[in-house]
Formats: C-alpha cells, structure tokens, sequence
C-alpha cells in the first residue's frame, strides 16, 4: 500500500536543513563500517549517533510541534532517501512526536516498518511509535492481532514488541498468546523478539512469565527460553 505524502512546510524546512547538515559531515570510512554492520541493509552517511543527534537537533531548532502530516511528511520524505541516518532521523522524531499522531497514523507506521527493514529501524518503530498508538487506542489491538500473522516476519516483530514499555499495562493473555502463535516460527529475529518481550515484561511480573516458560517450554525456542529468562 502507498501513502501519498502530505503537504507540509514544517517537512520542506526540517528536509531542506537535513540534507544539507547531514551530508556535511559524512565520513566515508565510517560509513563502510556500519553498512557492513547492519549487513547491508542499506547505504550510510557513517555520522556516530552521538553527533547525528546534535546534528538533528540544529536541522530542528525554532521548529514548531508537529502535526500528523507533519510527521507522515518528513518520515516517508526521509524513508525515500537511501542513507540508513535519514531513517534514524525519522525514527527518532517519531519517537518524540507519536503522541501527536492519531490511531489513522498506524498504516504509515507499518509502511515505514516493512520499507527497508531490519532491526535498528523496526524496533524504535514497535516500542515508541506503534506501541504509543495502541496504547492511546485500544480499538488497535485487532490490528496487531492481525500482525503477529503477517506474513512479512518485521510486521510480526512489531505485534510482539509493540507491548516493551507498557509494564504495568501490559495485556499479559495477548502477550502470551502472541509468543505462542509465533513459537514455530523458523526466523531468528521472531524468536529473539519474543524472548525479549518475555524477559521485559518479566520486570513487572516475573511469576507469570516464570510459570509462562515452565508451561511452554515445549513449544518455544531454545532461544526465546533462554532470552526470556536470562535475569530471572
């Protein structure tokens, strides 16, 4: 599915700043590094994200709070350049703005999540954006029951995520069930994320994923068990 990118002033300001700073101050050994790093995901700039960070806060400063057209404007502007910074910068305004989107912004968000993905782009995405969402919205929760289904293995990762942060808040029958629906699953990155979400929500409630594990030992991965309770 596309999404037409919205209009929006604050996008042509942040876009015209980015893509003048960021370049500046690229660093070509670096880059090589990371993008052999990241597997070759993608090309980089080879900016440290110690620098990159104060790099986007002077492309943003004296920029008004956005909107959600704003944010859906300078996400899939920045998606649609190559270098994997671009895509860092969007994450992280994301992060700091996804309050400022409604539960309409969640088909932008998984467009983002499937549009070069890997792990350092999709998991900002499912803890700080989509979470966010569907924590403000419970309606989205048939969304990510749809998720942890689909067929392209991030919008999985993302279902089972989505969840990280919410503690206390935490609806632990679907976490539980999300790692169940997913214990087959063949890919390493889904059986890592669901001993991740397992060994967090472990903080809130270590009996439950303790009994959890005992009880699915089974049916999860030697991975996903070993990820689930590493600090239990």
């Amino acid at each position: 599915m596309t999404h037409a990118v919205p209009r929006s002033e604050l996008a042509d300001t942040v876009m015209e700043r980015l893509v003048r700073v960021y370049p500046a101050a690229a660093d070509a050994g670096r880059a090589a590094q990371a993008a052999a790093y990241m597997k070759g995901v993608a090309p980089f700039l080879g900016i440290p994200t110690p620098e990159r960070r104060a790099l986007s806060r002077t492309v943003l400063d004296r920029t008004p709070r956005p909107d959600e057209d704003d944010c859906t404007a300078i996400a899939l502007r920045c998606w649609a350049l190559p270098e994997r910074e671009y895509h860092y910068f969007a994450a992280d305004y994301l992060r700091r703005h996804a309050g400022r989107c409604s539960s309409g912004f969640l088909p932008v968000a998984r467009r983002l999540v499937v549009t070069v993905p890997w792990w350092d782009t999709v998991d900002v995405l499912a803890v700080h954006v989509v979470g966010p969402l569907v924590a403000a919205d419970p309606a989205l929760r048939s969304v990510m029951d749809e998720w942890i289904d689909d067929e392209d293995l991030w919008v999985a990762r993302t279902a089972l995520l989505h969840q990280l942060r919410f503690r206390q808040a935490t609806d632990t029958q679907r976490l539980f069930q999300y790692c169940l629906r997913s214990a087959g699953h063949p890919d390493f990155f889904i059986r890592k994320a669901i001993g991740w979400a397992l060994r967090e929500y472990a903080k809130t409630d270590p009996d439950a994923v303790r009994d959890f594990v005992a009880g699915a030992r089974d049916r999860l991965s030697p991975l996903s068990v070993r990820e689930a309770t590493k600090h239990l």
